[in-house]
């Protein structure tokens, strides 16, 4: 006997109204599984599924033997394509319920897919969706009402990139998850990696011990393959199981705020694996995919692109997008691969793809989408961030879309990363062919918002540890590597680190492994972490390192043409300057193993210039080649200034100096 009821929608007219038109940006609080009351007081839950084509559909799960008769949903009469129904909770329906839709698709095909719209699903492999309802009480009620302050674009941002599952373990071994609350049928799990709330206790911690101000983690979001490490998701709105449930990640969110930690979430709406479960031809056609080939399949990566001209699946990206900063608090969104989605030839050679109405190679509909994303969350969250990993040359990228931007708060500067890490790789006796790369990036580092990144994407795939793409012997490397995070600590731009570059690892990142974290049993190593928590302490501290990081007032070269003897030095400047008396900070890198001495560099002001930081200190693991801790301005002219500062700049070494007003 059917159990369903159709007395009891929770879909406004409105809503339809809304979601065909593309412009419903809650379909989380009405699509899916929701614990409702009918008129009655029936307790029971309330499902919708949109799936325009299909023939039939229904609610399979545990609690009714997965039988495909026993709870048929209903078509709205509206036209949507949604079908709908409502389950009493007296049918053995609760909190933890397996269940997933039956489709009798448009082929005559029968298949069990997943709730798009799902807030919790089984550990992987196993792939059904779980009823789950939230009952979190939030403790970050502070962090909320002062965090427009903390993530403004003049505030210090040193990003701390966490892949969830290897970030720490409880023993060796391949992360596989942790037990499930009673009730949910499970596949027995070894819990190796933590659980979010293991990780609570350790992660804010540690981040506020190093002085990190930013957690960001790599997809959260529900995705079958592991390996994937997340970019291949399917749960757009459900965090995964493999550690815990929904209020396990809320805790693990909550204990970063109460540590004055930010969160940012990896979000990928560029494209979604190809799995049969999932929304892969959701109702036997391409629905949530574009149907043709050349704009609905990504050659690189075998998965589905979105169709971002459908207006039903902008309105469930969007939601999306929200869902996680409404429901989980999280203070920002990164977006993955963005340049897959700007441009219509992406990985695509001549013949294989279709120009857009205008005849060029921009996705005019994926363009559109994003607009309409940031304009949404800036509109109802404006205090949070939003960032593009954009790897191409695109304009405006964090420029707002009134103005014809995309509306983005910061983009990765993914050409710095390129160019000096290529600049590092050499030799210290060839780098002055190749001074440019240190210097080009300041031509354009203020047409964006710019973070600095070093992500997990540069210490995988046999590219090897960031330590270990530095040349020279064992000293020389460590050298060359707190010389590179001191020039990336100094550079104008928003900086982000990956996890285990902070101690010097020394094999590149494997997922299936934790940060070689007994390394720091080694002075050499804890020399590495102390230079990263000092830099970061000077990040927050000292106000022209991060005021003006998207301004040009902020920034001065010194010197940028010494490439003989591969030199930089510049100036970064606080609020004051240029009329009056200002707070500054120089810095001074020498990129050559030999010692500089005495190496004159131009000041702007006369009196004491403080050494803040010297990446040669011995307490770094460094030699101890230094400037005394600071040294008094002579009134010698230099690089265009009336004092000047007769420095020793250690060898493979940056020095900082602060003038305060």
């Amino acid at each position: 006997m059917d159990g369903v009821r159709y007395d009891a929608s929770i879909l406004t007219d409105y809503d339809i109204y809304l979601f065909k038109q593309g412009t419903h940006y809650t379909l989380h609080e009405k699509m899916g599984a929701h614990l409702t009351a009918a008129a009655d007081g029936t307790e029971g839950v309330f499902f919708a599924v949109w799936a325009p084509n299909a023939r039939a559909v229904s609610v399979v799960g545990d609690f009714n033997g997965w039988n495909p008769d026993a709870h048929k949903l209903a078509p709205r009469w509206d036209g949507s394509g949604i079908w709908e129904g409502f389950i009493p909770t007296s049918d053995a329906l609760h909190k933890w319920s397996l269940y997933k839709f039956h489709i009798h698709n448009s082929k005559g095909e029968h298949k069990d897919k997943m709730d798009p719209f799902a807030h919790y699903s089984e550990v992987p492999p196993r792939t059904s969706s779980v009823l789950h309802w939230s009952d979190y009480a939030w403790n970050d009620g502070q962090w909320m009402s002062s965090r427009r302050d903390r993530l403004s674009l003049s505030a210090p941002w040193s990003v701390y990139e966490v892949h969830a599952g290897s970030w720490m373990h409880r023993g060796g071994g391949q992360p596989r998850g942790v037990s499930q609350p009673q009730g949910v049928s499970q596949p027995p799990v070894d819990g190796l990696s933590l659980s979010y709330r293991e990780m609570a206790e350790k992660l804010p911690a540690y981040c506020r011990e190093m002085g990190f101000t930013a957690v960001e983690f790599m997809p959260i979001m529900e995705h079958p393959f592991y390996g994937s490490w997340g970019y291949q998701m399917l749960g757009f709105f459900a965090p995964t199981s493999r550690y815990g449930t929904p209020d396990d990640f809320k805790f693990l969110v909550d204990s970063l705020h109460g540590a004055g930690i930010a969160v940012i979430l990896d979000w990928v709406p560029s494209h979604f694996p190809t799995d049969d479960f999932g929304l892969a031809r959701y109702d036997g056609t391409a629905l949530y995919e574009h149907q043709d080939p050349r704009k609905g399949f990504h050659p690189d990566w075998g998965s589905y692109i979105f169709n971002y001209s459908r207006n039903e699946v902008r309105s469930y990206l969007i939601s999306s997008a929200a869902y996680w900063l409404e429901e989980y608090h999280a203070d920002g969104l990164r977006l993955d691969a963005v340049a897959s989605m700007l441009y219509l030839d992406y990985s695509r050679k001549a013949g294989e793809w279709d120009p857009n109405v205008h005849g060029g190679h921009e996705n005019l509909e994926a363009i559109a989408f994003l607009r309409d994303m940031n304009k949404e969350i800036y509109g109802r969250f404006p205090d949070v961030q939003t960032v593009a990993e954009e790897s191409t040359d695109w304009p405006m990228v964090t420029r707002p879309v009134f103005l014809g931007g995309l509306g983005f708060g910061m983009k990765w500067n993914m050409g710095w990363m390129h160019d000096v890490l290529s600049y590092m790789s050499h030799e210290p006796i060839h780098r002055s062919f190749h001074h440019n790369q240190l210097t080009f990036s300041i031509w354009y580092a203020f047409s964006e918002n710019f973070m600095l990144p070093i992500s997990h994407d540069e210490v995988v795939h046999g590219k090897g540890s960031l330590i270990n793409k530095m040349p020279g012997d064992w000293w020389q490397k460590r050298a060359n590597l707190r010389l590179l995070l001191g020039y990336m600590w100094t550079h104008p731009g928003k900086k982000l680190l990956f996890m285990g570059c902070e101690i010097g690892q020394g094999l590149e990142w494997n997922h299936n492994s934790e940060i070689e974290w007994h390394l720091l049993e080694k002075a050499d190593n804890r020399g590495i972490q102390l230079w990263v928590k000092d830099l970061n302490a000077a990040l927050s501290r000292y106000a022209p390192l991060h005021q003006h990081d998207f301004d040009t007032s902020g920034f001065r070269w010194i010197d940028c043409s010494d490439w003989q003897e591969s030199v930089i030095a510049f100036l970064r400047k606080g609020n004051k300057f240029p009329e009056g008396t200002g707070e500054f900070i120089m810095a001074a890198a020498n990129f050559t193993p030999v010692v500089r001495a005495p190496y004159r560099i131009g000041v702007p002001e006369p009196g004491m210039w403080r050494e803040i930081l010297n990446s040669d200190a011995e307490v770094y693991g460094g030699s101890g080649v230094g400037n005394a801790g600071g040294m008094e301005a002579e009134n010698i002219p230099c690089h265009g200034f009336d004092w000047s500062l007769p420095l020793t700049l250690p060898p493979l070494g940056i020095v900082v100096f602060h003038k305060g007003s």
